[in-house]
């Protein structure tokens, strides 16, 4: 066939991306080494083994998504390898670089700025979910991926919006600034609103018959996957593997809350009075009201930046 010579994993270099990727394992360094220890108080560490072992862990991920091969193969013969390397981007990536950066320094990346002022204001949960759904929405539209897939510079400009907004919807979880955190029922029920508008752009791709996106309805196909089935294939993995992964995250969370409810409760003791009366000490046990008023508080106002 004539399209049988096609070389599908033909390397490519792209030093824009070995550029970003050493140019942040640089600055992080610097910063840990150079700046931290005069925004750190004597006798605190700068940075944490485990913050450390995250950020390498982030750098691996960011390296595998953006370079060769999956770029390559994603961007010019399969839209299933494309929507892996989204998922990367918004669920993967930013809540690794979030656990491994330091309250000093996120402080200091964020800044006083506007740009820090805006960041800080979308990054709460209501105006997070709604902007991260929408970016999501957007960028799985046949227009705005054909046109992508055929232009470099907006192909990188909504990787982009995908990460920032990635990191502003999961900040209200694993922010470095603990007044951006919420309770934890609160961070489960953020998680699950955030998985549920993208079933459906995963539901149309997987249910589709027709090719939907025409950039890659190309006779050399790799594996064998149709147009259609690498469609379909796409929105399985946007519908599973996304899914799978936020519920699993609420799990964990979930089981986090409920082990230190436990120990709430077992930590709680009856004490008797001289005069035989009996009163309880310790935490509280959860109600409803709790969760329903920590719920409404999952939008504090942010506080200003040390200076």
């Amino acid at each position: 066939m004539l399209f049988a010579a096609e070389d599908f994993f033909r390397w490519q270099p792209h030093p824009e991306i070995w550029v970003l990727v050493l140019g942040l394992v640089g600055l992080y360094t610097y910063a840990v080494r150079n700046l931290g220890p005069r925004a750190v108080p004597a006798g605190q560490p700068v940075v944490t083994t485990a913050q450390k072992r995250w950020f390498a862990l982030g750098i691996v991920l960011l390296w595998v998504a953006a370079d060769w091969p999956m770029h390559d193969v994603g961007e010019q013969y399969l839209y299933s390898v494309h929507m892996f390397q989204h998922m990367m981007l918004a669920f993967f990536i930013p809540p690794v670089m979030l656990l491994a950066t330091p309250e000093w320094l996120a402080r200091l990346v964020i800044g006083d700025g506007n740009v820090g002022r805006w960041f800080l204001k979308l990054a709460r949960p209501v105006p997070a979910a709604v902007v991260f759904n929408a970016v999501q929405l957007l960028t799985h539209w046949s227009v705005v991926v054909n046109a992508s897939v055929e232009n470099g510079l907006l192909h990188y400009a909504l990787h982009t919006i995908v990460v920032v907004t990635a990191f502003a919807v999961w900040m209200p979880v694993v922010s470095p600034l603990p007044e951006l955190r919420t309770t934890i029922p609160a961070q489960c029920v953020h998680l699950f609103l955030i998985s549920i508008v993208p079933t459906v752009p995963a539901a149309w791709l997987a249910l589709s018959d027709g090719v939907l996106y025409e950039v890659y309805d190309k006779p050399a196909r790799l594996w064998g996957l149709s147009a259609t089935h690498d469609q379909q294939v796409a929105g399985l993995i946007m519908k599973l593997g996304g899914g799978m992964f936020l519920w699993a995250v609420i799990i964990v969370l979930f089981f986090k809350w409920s082990s230190g409810q436990d120990r709430g409760t077992t930590a709680r003791r009856a004490v008797v009075a001289e005069d035989g009366s009996v009163t309880v000490e310790g935490p509280p046990a959860l109600t409803y009201e709790d969760v329903a008023e920590a719920f409404e508080r999952t939008s504090p106002p942010p506080r200003e930046p040390a200076p």
